[in-house]
């Protein structure tokens, strides 16, 4: 018989088996919005409207996540964020 620790400890590992990965970009100085929603179209499959939305999240805010999902899916996406110059890492 399990004791109430450990089923709450099972269920913890499963809630974060089971927890998607995010993407956050950051704000910089250097970007151009056109660059960012440009670049957010390409590495992340954005609409032109998700896109511009979160440019403008990034810019007012400091930070937003532009994709989520498994690790195997983000890293090459974030990988073509880096490559572009912007700033962003999977939490």
């Amino acid at each position: 018989m399990s004791t109430k620790e450990e089923l709450l400890e099972e269920v913890d590992l499963k809630t974060q088996k089971e927890r998607e990965n995010e993407i956050v970009l950051y704000n910089d100085d250097y970007n151009t919005f056109d660059h960012v929603i440009e670049t957010l179209i390409y590495a992340c499959d954005h609409t032109p409207e998700q896109a511009e939305q979160c440019s403008i999240l990034v810019h007012y805010k400091g930070k937003c996540t532009v994709k989520t999902g498994p690790y195997d899916d983000l890293k090459p996406r974030c990988s073509k964020l880096l490559d572009a110059g912007l700033s962003a890492e999977i939490i």
